[in-house]
């Protein structure tokens, strides 16, 4: 759904978010959840509300209605229990990256909603937190891009303690700037965050091409996964941010954007080399999380891919309200 949304479907024909809620949705007297894991012991929702971030941006409306095993649901149903999931530390978690792309999607400025304590909760006060939170986690590499340093050491610190290295959060914390309002507010501010990001693309880089050269062959494969993993959800980041907000980079921007997408293709032509692709069921058996990382992170690339081989979209105007 990350690469298709919508018109992803199952073996059976079945459109992949019904059956996401058909099979693995539950319910107790008290908020709805998603079964951890399927019978294989597939995750089906590693990280807090990503199902329900993955269905309002593949276009489902807070309207649409879906067969869960005991009746109908809405999107407004699954918005309302991550809206009553909010906690205050939720904008400075590493793992809030999700909830809060989904209570960007579901909401404009001067939206409240009230938490499962009754509390009510601004948005845009939420939001605020999440940027400064971005900032304090990109800082480090804010200054090494300001002195002028090849490379910032990756040391599981700041934005490094996130999963997918800290873009998903980036793409939740940018994402509220689609409203003309926030763009204003946060320009420049956010400009200077993307400078980082496209800073990270070589810092970042020379790190794993001097890993590669010194590791032993059996640290090999995980080490190219998590390159796939770095440079698809830069380009994808990137992308979403130009659609989301309007952004247009500038042309020292747009060639390092294709410096990323060169770096891509080699990274995918490493891995058909050592077989990855070919090999997944072998990988599936012997190391099942490379398994998944390697089939999630291939469609987070072959997404980025795609929104830059694309048009870009046409500047974006505050979206209606989702009824």
């Amino acid at each position: 759904m990350v690469l298709d949304g919508r018109a992803f479907r199952t073996r059976d024909g079945q459109p992949a978010a019904d059956t996401v809620i058909a099979g693995f949705l539950r319910r107790t007297p008290e908020r709805l959840f998603f079964e951890p894991r399927t019978a294989d012991g597939t995750p089906v929702e590693p990280h807090p509300a990503l199902q329900v971030k993955t269905l309002l941006r593949s276009g489902y409306r807070l309207s649409h209605q879906f067969k869960a095993s005991w009746g109908p649901v809405t999107v407004r149903d699954l918005v309302a229990q991550v809206q009553r999931d909010h906690r205050p530390a939720l904008a400075a978690s590493p793992e809030g990256a999700w909830a809060l792309d989904a209570l960007s999607l579901a909401h404009k400025p001067g939206d409240t909603f009230l938490d499962g304590t009754g509390t009510r909760v601004h948005v845009d006060a939420v939001m605020r937190e999440a940027l400064a939170t971005l900032e304090a986690a990109q800082a480090e590499l804010a200054e090494g891009m300001r002195a002028g340093r090849p490379e910032v050491p990756k040391r599981k610190q700041g934005i490094y303690a996130h999963p997918c290295g800290g873009l998903h959060y980036f793409q939740a914390v940018a994402g509220w700037a689609r409203h003309a309002r926030v763009r204003k507010a946060w320009r420049e501010r956010l400009d200077t965050q993307v400078d980082v990001l496209l800073y990270r693309l070589d810092s970042e880089g020379r790190q794993y091409e001097a890993a590669l050269a010194s590791m032993p062959a059996a640290y090999r494969l995980p080490l190219l996964v998590q390159m796939l993993k770095f440079q698809g959800h830069l380009l994808e980041t990137l992308g979403r941010y130009r659609d989301d907000t309007g952004w247009r980079p500038t042309p020292a921007q747009q060639r390092t954007v294709e410096r990323a997408r060169t770096a891509l293709e080699t990274t995918v032509r490493r891995l058909n080399a050592a077989g990855a692709f070919d090999g997944l069921p072998a990988i599936a058996a012997q190391q099942p999380q490379l398994a998944l990382d390697l089939v999630g992170d291939t469609c987070h690339a072959a997404h980025g891919e795609a929104l830059w081989r694309a048009p870009p979209l046409s500047a974006p105007s505050a979206p209606a309200p989702r009824r």
